[in-house]
């Protein structure tokens, strides 16, 4: 199992109980299971929830707005005023995140592993530089043997520049440092047919690229988190479309994470063992050990082809673009085409947005978007040649990421 590396998402719901305080019972049960997968040789990137809802339970924010220590009267310089929403969100993050990391520290420490705290935004992952020192600092931590425990820096980000959730940061994450696999635990098993309650739904446990389950999501958010089954579809497909398998899981059941590594790998020798069968795929040796020897969990199939370090990085920078570059018929068919095709001036109609080197810009034809790129000129520059022949490429292929691939 050395060298095999895998990114496990924490939700809020698996690490808080109904009244939003820490469940210190179910996270020291999961740091037990990391620590089984560390002595194991895999290494493991933890994306931990749970900050925000730890904070909220340690201020005791009265439903007013006024904050205090102890539930009782507000202590002595403390603000009586009611806070918003962004200042709450940034107050409780402050406190929860310390107490937090805190007990990760010493659970983490009764077993002799070392962890460390990643702290990240989502304008980190726009810059090619700061995705890079990112990805060089978690490396070394797991070359060192140190468990990254990451979270999204609540105290600095605001509304407009925040992740969905910690599912989409896990994705990014996942696929920055070349994960092979990524597990989202929430507070239930995975993609059902219906609603989880209802005894009549049955769980999905094999999702493919081309598996239509568009009828089947919920769309309720998290009690504690921000996010919901919508988004962890979307994160999983996305992540699962460039080459990384993804598990969503109930993080409530007892031993769930050593259960699905070991099933990961016994589903690994029985693809091995019918590698010879040539009627035999993936899909099929996982069905053929259903259901008795899998947890219950849904799993997204990874897609076989090979994607570069650099498209993995601009294909989850969407979020991010500074502009947009507008290109006709004749460049959109060129580009959407079976062979590579850069989007050159000549085909450009379009220059939307104030934008640098290097940038991310979404790329479209009339409306339709088609996927995002890293420019090669800045905005001024890309005006000044659109439209012109014999000019090099606004963006190369090798830095274009299409929405259909």
């Amino acid at each position: 199992m050395n060298n095999f590396r895998i990114t496990v998402k924490i939700g809020s719901n698996v690490l808080t109980r109904k009244d939003g305080t820490l469940d210190v019972t179910r996270m020291s049960a999961l740091v037990d299971q990391v620590a089984e997968l560390y002595r194991r040789g895999i290494q493991v990137i933890l994306v931990s929830s749970g900050a925000v809802a730890s904070g909220r339970s340690e201020m005791k924010v009265r439903a007013n707005g006024q904050r205090t220590a102890d539930g009782g009267q507000p202590s002595a310089g403390s603000s009586q005023r009611t806070l918003d929403a962004v200042s709450q969100r940034q107050l409780y993050s402050a406190v929860g995140q310390a107490k937090l990391i805190n007990k990760y520290y010493e659970l983490f420490r009764d077993h002799g592993i070392p962890c460390g705290q990643v702290l990240t935004t989502k304008e980190s992952f726009g810059s090619r530089g700061h995705y890079l020192n990112q990805k060089n600092c978690m490396e070394v931590m797991l070359q060192e043997g140190v468990i990254p425990i990451v979270n999204e820096n609540d105290t600095i980000s605001v509304t407009e520049l925040m992740f969905t959730d910690n599912d989409e940061l896990s994705g990014l994450i996942a696929t920055m440092m070349n994960a092979q696999l990524l597990i989202l635990l929430s507070n239930i098993d995975g993609i059902y047919t219906g609603n989880p309650s209802d005894p009549e739904s049955q769980l999905i446990p094999i999702i493919s690229d081309d598996t239509d389950i568009s009828g089947y999501i919920q769309t309720n958010r998290s009690s504690f988190g921000r996010g919901g089954m919508v988004t962890k579809h979307r994160i999983a497909r996305k992540v699962a479309g460039e080459g990384i398998e993804v598990i969503i899981s109930n993080g409530k059941r007892e031993g769930i994470l050593v259960d699905l590594i070991d099933a990961e790998f016994t589903m690994h020798n029985a693809r091995l063992d019918a590698s010879d069968d040539e009627g035999n795929n993936r899909e099929s040796c996982i069905t053929n050990h259903e259901p008795n020897h899998w947890p219950r969990c849904t799993r997204f199939l990874a897609d076989k082809k090979e994607t570069s370090s650099v498209k993995k990085w601009i294909a989850h920078s969407e979020g991010f673009s500074k502009g947009a570059i507008y290109i006709n018929e004749g460049a959109a068919i060129a580009v959407l085409g079976e062979r590579a095709a850069s989007i050159l001036p000549v085909g450009v109609t379009r220059v939307e947005g104030d934008f640098e080197e290097d940038d991310i810009v979404a790329i479209y034809h009339d409306d339709k978007r088609l996927g995002v790129g890293r420019v090669s000129c800045s905005s001024a520059e890309a005006r000044e040649v659109m439209g012109k022949k014999g000019q090099r490429p606004l963006v190369h292929y090798d830095y274009l990421a299409l929405d259909n691939e």
